[in-house]
């Protein structure tokens, strides 16, 4: 039993997020080295004390690790922002949970991750935005101001089925209605949409864009709507996304990782076109065109409880799907030469042939990475060519294993996963409308889906 304490206590002390664990009458029974530097504090002045003893900043009401004593109920991802003992500001993240022992509350622990230096840069991001949008009042605004610098002429595609999508985005940039792109990642989803603020009424507003992946939960919100002096420790009046893309577009790549609970506010937001910054009470109009993507079909993440319905069936008026490298071969010539063009004049070197072998591999390769996987590849073989020719010998490493274990099996007995089940499923619906005489309704109930399901499906296959 003695080992095991031990070894217990030497996987926490590995742990690199703050640990308090207290006893049901709030007396710290654990305090970790993470947390002690947090909160700049000696883990002897805390362990055997009681919580709000070091802590004089909280009360029974507002400390956490007090509250699920009281109540017995976990709480997840709560942000908080305090004063450590030597007057510096932090932000944690924290995780609060009940310690039962047989079914009877004996204490409370907390797993706080320190997000401080994201939620600076996130807000020295926000603030370089707000000065970039306040000097554009001050001098007439260009299309090179706005932050969108592709354009329709550069997606290159001499693909049919990708000309279309193109001539379709041509149109819809002209309108106000919310966008919402599929494609999977290196696809170029950023590039279309740019190229749609470009061509829209907005081109000379601003031209705005956040991964919702790329900063903690926790600080998405008020990263979207904006702050109000106040509201919490630290917090200042900062506007948020919304409010600097105030006239023009506001793109939210990877939507699906964003919370239920702001998906929720973004409907809000869609339907009214008001905002309210996080700890404010007034609502404001803003004007804005909310373009989202997904790299995983829209369905599926509904289905996953990953983006909410309503909000899919909002966000849906437009839907505009970007096939993937491995459904548009033929763009493969073209983007190769572009790519070539593109790194001569960056490497100052004279590339102007691709070996026949090359283009047979890339013809052949499955590009799960997609047209950035594409540009990458090129970019690595243009650092090592010496002459004129790209070989096979200056390809990526993991292109040419792939390629090489590949062609071990028969491509006929083997077809790519992904394209057996898109054939299976286009043939399927092929032979329930044919069944069906064209109606939608009763070839959906014949496949047993829903209605919905089948239009997307239908869409996305080029059934008709």
């Amino acid at each position: 039993m003695n080992n095991t304490n031990k070894m217990l206590h030497a996987i926490l002390r590995t742990i690199d997020e703050g640990i308090h664990a207290v006893d049901a009458d709030g007396i710290t029974i654990y305090y970790n080295h993470v947390a002690a530097k947090l909160d700049g504090l000696e883990q002897e002045e805390v362990l055997g004390k009681h919580l709000l003893t070091n802590f004089p900043s909280l009360t029974i009401e507002t400390s956490t690790l007090m509250k699920v004593c009281q109540t017995g109920e976990a709480i997840y991802n709560q942000h908080q922002t305090y004063q450590n003992s030597r007057g510096v500001l932090v932000d944690t993240v924290n995780t609060t949970l009940p310690i039962k022992e047989n079914g009877k509350l004996i204490g409370a622990v907390e797993v706080a991750k320190d997000v401080t230096k994201v939620k600076h840069l996130s807000e020295k991001l926000l603030d370089l935005q707000a000065k970039i949008e306040k000097g554009k009042t001050n001098r007439s605004n260009t299309n090179d101001t706005t932050g969108a610098v592709f354009h329709m002429r550069d997606i290159i595609t001499k693909n049919e089925a990708f000309q279309e999508l193109k001539k379709k985005a041509e149109k819809v940039a002209a309108t106000t209605s919310p966008i919402l792109i599929y494609g999977e990642t290196g696809t170029g989803k950023e590039l279309l949409v740019q190229a749609i603020h470009n061509a829209s009424p907005r081109k000379t507003k601003p031209f705005v864009a956040q991964n919702c992946a790329a900063i903690p939960s926790s600080l998405l919100e008020s990263t979207l709507f904006g702050t109000v002096k106040g509201s919490y420790t630290g917090a200042i009046d900062r506007p948020g996304l919304f409010e600097l893309a105030d006239g023009g577009t506001l793109f939210l790549d990877e939507l699906s990782s964003m919370p239920l609970d702001i998906q929720a506010k973004l409907l809000r937001v869609l339907q009214n076109g008001l905002i309210r910054r996080v700890g404010g009470t007034k609502e404001f109009p803003v004007n804005v065109r909310i373009i989202a993507a997904l790299n995983e079909e829209p369905e599926i993440c509904v289905e996953k409880e990953k983006l909410r319905s309503d909000l899919y069936y909002r966000l849906n008026v437009i839907y505009l799907p970007i096939p993937e490298l491995r459904e548009r071969r033929d763009d493969i010539p073209v983007l190769i030469d572009h790519f070539i063009q593109k790194y001569n004049y960056q490497f100052e070197t004279l590339v102007t042939r691709v070996d026949p072998a090359v283009k047979e591999i890339f013809h052949s390769y499955h590009w799960p990475g997609n047209v950035r996987e594409l540009e990458h590849a090129i970019e690595s073989a243009m650092n090592l060519v010496e002459g004129d020719t790209i070989t096979t010998e200056h390809l990526p490493q993991h292109i040419i294993d792939t390629m090489s274990s590949s062609s071990q099996a028969s491509p006929e007995t083997f077809p790519p996963l992904r394209e057996a089940v898109l054939d299976t499923e286009k043939r399927l619906i092929q032979e329930a409308l044919q069944e069906t005489n064209g109606n939608v309704q009763r070839a959906a109930k014949l496949l047993r889906i829903p209605r919905q399901t089948l239009q997307y499906k239908m869409n996305k296959l080029n059934v008709h």
